[in-house]
């Protein structure tokens, strides 16, 4: 049986900190602030395979009060999100994800950030759809104060 999971996450940007998106360093004047690396693609698609399996958000796992995910990469939250599926005997079906920015390009980088978050998954990258737009220069996107992602995946769960 098919399961569906919404996931959504932003970060704010903020100089001092390197921007990382789909665990892909990406040449930019600010990065996003978080307690781990703040990979806010990353942490949009682990909420949605977690919510696929009816679990909680990534916080629930790792919470951002724990030393131990202090600037950690968010491809172990991929990684454990997928060992969560793999111990409910599912499989990971394919992920789509949304990058709102202003600013800098994501299409550069979205061939990386595929690969590397199927292979945090453990999926073929082409059940990884990565798509990027602007907010028009409106609201805090426009200002370019911060980023958000949103993403879904679809989990087959035996009944």
């Amino acid at each position: 049986m098919i399961h569906v999971g919404i996931g959504y996450d932003v970060h704010q940007l903020v100089s001092g900190r390197k921007l990382i998106l789909g665990g892909v360093e990406i040449p930019h004047e600010k990065g996003l602030d978080g307690h781990s690396d703040a990979d806010a693609l990353m942490h949009a698609v682990c909420d949605s395979v977690l919510g696929a399996i009816g679990e909680g958000d990534i916080g629930q796992f790792f919470p951002n009060d724990d030393p131990r995910w202090k600037d950690a990469p968010s491809r172990i939250f991929l990684e454990e999100a997928a060992r969560q599926v793999a111990e409910r005997n599912g499989r990971i079906v394919n992920v789509d994800a949304t990058l709102v920015a202003e600013r800098p390009k994501m299409m550069p980088h979205v061939a990386a950030m595929k690969e590397n978050i199927a292979s945090a998954l453990g999926i073929p990258a082409n059940k990884v759809g990565i798509k990027a737009t602007t907010n028009e220069t409106m609201g805090f996107v426009g200002r370019e104060e911060g980023i958000p992602a949103m993403a879904v995946a679809s989990v087959d769960l035996p009944e």
